[in-house]
């Protein structure tokens, strides 16, 4: 049987245990918030314009101009140059973005809005993925590496480490025209 000392370890452990899984809520419930964000920003994306939020954010970024090689887009994207191929390919194969090579280099393509990519873009909502550059450009420095450093260590921990970071929600079919649904 416990001694009457064992009442207040206990009474700090189960305090610790209690602050430890409030804690733990509170990074859960940060997390879903950003990734119910993005999620509806991509939904809405797709209701507006046909074309999934990754796809909507490479756009935008081909707005500000035209990227000279496919690294160039993915260093804009802030992603692998893989994933931001992946986007690239469907958009160009509807017509939003156009590939040509560059004159100064015939090896290097050069990466552009076509008149109905810009189009498109007129009526296009503002992406969860901006949103979400623009709050972590905006943390000091310092909050900005722990922060990673963190993030780091819980996608290790889950085992994902090894796991491509393509552009958030990037479906494997590309996504519906407004006018035509997927098949």
């Amino acid at each position: 049987m416990g001694t009457h000392t064992d009442s207040p370890r206990r009474a700090r452990a189960d305090g610790r245990q209690a602050s430890h899984a409030g804690d733990v809520r509170a990074a859960l419930d940060a997390l879903r918030r950003i990734v119910q964000g993005i999620r509806l920003s991509a939904a809405h994306a797709q209701r507006v314009t046909g074309l999934t939020g990754a796809q909507l954010f490479v756009l935008q970024q081909l707005s500000e101009g035209p990227a000279q090689s496919l690294n160039e887009l993915a260093l804009r994207t802030r992603t692998h140059q893989s994933s931001v191929s992946t986007v690239v390919t469907r958009l160009v194969g509807r017509g939003l973005v156009s590939r040509r090579r560059a004159p100064a280099d015939g090896r290097r393509l050069v990466l552009d809005l076509t008149p109905s990519g810009r189009a498109l873009l007129t009526d296009a909502p503002e992406t969860a993925q901006s949103r979400l550059i623009a709050g972590l450009e905006r943390l000091p420095r310092t909050a900005l590496r722990t922060l990673t450093g963190h993030l780091e260590q819980l996608v290790a921990a889950l085992g994902m480490d090894a796991e491509p970071a393509p552009l958030f929600f990037e479906s494997p079919e590309p996504a519906a025209s407004p006018d035509r649904p997927n098949r």
